[in-house]
């Protein structure tokens, strides 16, 4: 059966560049074997407009990926575009020793999205390093040392942030951080303890208690997590489990981190924010990926207080602050507030997910669907009552979706989870087609 993607109006410019096997033996050849590919056969893609990308040979696909929760408001959105082309023209580097207009302006909206009180803003180039400034930040406030992170999350792939992470295939042996500790996540679907929500009384939060109790001096420098777990593989915890985390945390001398790197910027729908979701403040928030529609840019927002730590020595991160990366960044900014970015990331996302829920009442393999607005996961399961992993059966998900021209990611532990997460300005009409193809994918594993 073949399948129509939704009708385009972008014609690809033909591609005249190296050929995907010059690519490939350049790549092999030259690029660290530490750069993956996805797919047996790696896609080559060489142009992109919104939702959509092109492979060389002008072939087109449905981003349901996002270059990883990355572009929030679409491919060369042509807004975004404009600003940096002329940004590009006139000025491309000088660092922040010097003034430049568009850094202030940048930190200024940033903290019009925040909580009251988060006001001051540390510019990165990845998430890992905003996360490197805000538990160097956490430290340096509290005078303590040791951090709470949550078990089957992710946070970077530098020294401190790879101790953070709770992924076993993401971290090297010969890389362990110390004085950082990991509690349960809220993680329904596969409860540590067995149990079933509301009933639990949510004993995955109040695990931080002794974590801190048993495994630290009794007081913390902070907590960080994600509001909803990303690579983890969008798992949603309960209700009222950032509360409790939250509360426990500060008892005991802690900041708390909210890492929006992948949350953030609207992608839940209801909020701009993922842990306002949740309905806690926190002290500090990461940011990275959708704050700049694919550019390398993170941020670390915090309050005055906690932000003057950082005059305790010279610290320069000599692209932090980049004048056209803050054009980029906040260009995409007021496309999310121009374009209703973060509604459309609620309505189409609601529409996906409740496509994604009637699949799952058809579908054996689908074991869990979960997420906010466009933060979705599909847990693949080869039997709904031990809940074994269907890894091998997501792989091949994956390449066969593909196939029916739609790019999507997978995550958690064991790899089982569908990561469906576009650029925010994808339709209705393009939720449909995804749920087609995933509906004809799933028949044709039987």
């Amino acid at each position: 059966m073949k399948l129509q993607l939704p009708i385009c109006d972008h014609t690809p410019t033909p591609y005249d560049g190296p050929s995907r096997d010059e690519v490939i033996a350049l790549r092999t050849q030259y690029v660290s074997p530490g750069v993956i590919t996805y797919y047996k056969d790696p896609l080559m893609i060489v142009e992109g407009n919104m939702q959509y990308v092109w492979d060389e040979k002008g072939a087109r696909y449905l981003d349901a990926f996002a270059g990883i929760v990355t572009v929030s408001v679409g491919h060369c959105h042509p807004k975004v575009i404009d600003k940096v082309r002329a940004q590009t023209g006139t000025l491309q580097h000088t660092t922040t020793i010097y003034l430049h207009p568009t850094i202030g302006k940048f930190a200024e909206k940033l903290a019009s999205k925040m909580p009251e009180g988060l006001s001051r803003t540390y510019f990165t180039n990845s998430g890992s390093e905003a996360n490197e400034v805000a538990i160097l930040s956490a430290r340096e406030h509290t005078g303590n040392t040791e951090v709470i992170a949550l078990r089957n999350c992710y946070h970077g792939g530098t020294a401190t942030t790879m101790g953070l992470t709770a992924h076993g295939s993401w971290k090297f042996k010969s890389n362990q951080a110390q004085a950082i500790h990991h509690t349960h996540a809220g993680y329904c679907y596969r409860c540590p303890y067995g149990l079933t929500y509301p009933s639990c009384d949510l004993k995955c939060a109040h695990d931080i208690k002794e974590v801190i109790e048993y495994q630290t001096p009794g007081e913390i420098a902070c907590f960080i997590g994600e509001p909803i777990q990303g690579v983890g593989g969008t798992v949603v915890p309960p209700k009222e489990y950032f509360k409790i985390v939250y509360d426990i945390v500060r008892q005991h001398g802690g900041l708390c981190i909210a890492d929006e790197v992948q949350g953030g910027f609207g992608r839940t729908g209801e909020h701009y924010w993922a842990h306002q979701n949740w309905d806690v403040v926190p002290d500090g928030v990461t940011m990275a990926k959708g704050i700049g529609n694919g550019i390398p840019l993170g941020a670390f927002t915090t309050t005055e207080e906690i932000s003057k730590v950082m005059k305790n020595r010279i610290h320069f991160n000599t692209y932090g602050g980049n004048p056209i990366s803050m054009t980029q960044g906040l260009a995409t900014m007021e496309v999310i507030e121009e374009d209703g970015i973060q509604e459309n990331a609620r309505v189409v996302g609601g529409h996906l997910k409740s496509r994604l829920l009637e699949l799952q009442e058809r579908r054996p393999l689908i074991g869990d669907v979960r997420g906010m607005g466009l933060m979705l996961g599909v847990e693949l399961v080869r039997d709904r009552k031990s809940k074994e992993p269907a890894n091998t059966e997501a792989a091949a998900v994956m390449e066969r979706m593909k196939e029916h021209g739609v790019l999507i990611g997978k995550g958690g532990l064991y790899g089982n989870t569908l990561r469906i997460k576009p650029p925010m300005c994808i339709t209705k009409d393009d939720a449909d087609y995804l749920i087609d193809a995933l509906d004809l994918t799933l028949s044709e594993l039987n």
